[in-house]
């Protein structure tokens, strides 16, 4: 399994984190779930970080079942719609994001 995963630093803008992140659900999860091959789709809100670390105020994670699902998906119609999704919430924060792609190793126990 692979996992893409979008880290959202920055900050929403004062007084509009309820607006935003009912907005990520409302708009940007269903979008997001809707990706070609995507098997789980998770949203985290920090709650809590360590001193001196970047303000993070999204991470998303979506999960592949190869690099080449996942390439396909990105290259996907699918993939523009969650852009567009994206486009209508981003008035709502200042920063950026940065993607990462993971390969899950071990298990649980």
């Amino acid at each position: 399994m692979y996992t893409r995963s979008a880290i959202f630093c920055g900050r929403i803008l004062p007084g509009r984190q309820e607006e935003f992140y009912t907005a990520v659900e409302e708009r940007l999860l269903p979008a997001w779930r809707q990706m070609l091959h995507a098997t789980d789709v998770r949203l985290y809100r920090p709650v809590r970080q360590d001193d001196g670390t970047p303000e993070v105020f999204l991470v998303q994670e979506i999960d592949y079942p190869s690099l080449k699902a996942m390439d396909e998906a990105l290259n996907s119609p699918r993939r523009e719609a969650a852009a567009a999704a994206h486009q209508s919430v981003m008035h709502l924060y200042e920063g950026h994001h940065y993607h990462y792609v993971y390969q899950k190793i071990g298990g649980v126990k």
